[in-house]
């Protein structure tokens, strides 16, 4: 891909992820994740803000379908179910810890030895066993993560829309 294409892609991308969140996302991003229509589906985040602020969160979920999902979710106290089996069943615990481990290694190899967040998990967490937030934990799903709680999310919504959504946005001038 020549310099000029990928410049014509990455500017794509950002206008797409900036409807998809309804506002530009923060900090240094790459797409991470693609749905099949193309759009990006996952952001992967620097560790840290040119400002040098920590940005604890490594993956960012974009897809507004999972998005809401995620939030419907939420809104129904699923935290809290993930929250006890993870108190209650030692396997989805493991999992749940080694999901942690995995993230923490993967923004620590992101931040070149440098990061401010070392030692945070999924949505940059401390605590492997919480799941303040089943976005970050669908997205770390999707970037290959082996998040209990983000891959029964998944397994219970689907991998994306079925409507193209963003497609129809980008062909609407999005």
């Amino acid at each position: 891909m020549s310099r000029a294409d990928a410049d014509v892609a990455r500017a794509r991308d950002e206008r797409i992820v900036a409807w998809q969140l309804g506002r530009s996302p923060r900090g240094a991003w790459r797409v991470a994740v693609r749905c099949s229509y193309g759009h990006p589906q996952v952001i992967e985040t620097e560790p840290a803000l040119a400002s040098g602020e920590p940005f604890p969160t490594l993956y960012y979920l974009t897809c507004p379908y999972l998005g809401r999902a995620a939030s419907e979710a939420e809104s129904t106290g699923e935290l809290a179910r993930f929250d006890a089996a993870a108190r209650a069943d030692a396997r989805f615990a493991s999992e749940m810890r080694s999901a942690h481990e995995e993230v923490a290694r993967r923004r620590a190899q992101l931040a070149r030895g440098a990061d401010p967040c070392a030692g945070a998990g999924v949505a940059g967490q401390r605590d492997p066993l919480a799941t303040k937030c089943l976005h970050a934990r669908i997205a770390a799903a999707l970037a290959g993560v082996q998040d209990p709680a983000g891959r029964a999310m998944l397994e219970r919504v689907g991998r994306e829309c079925d409507d193209g959504r963003c497609d129809r946005k980008e062909r609407d001038g999005g």
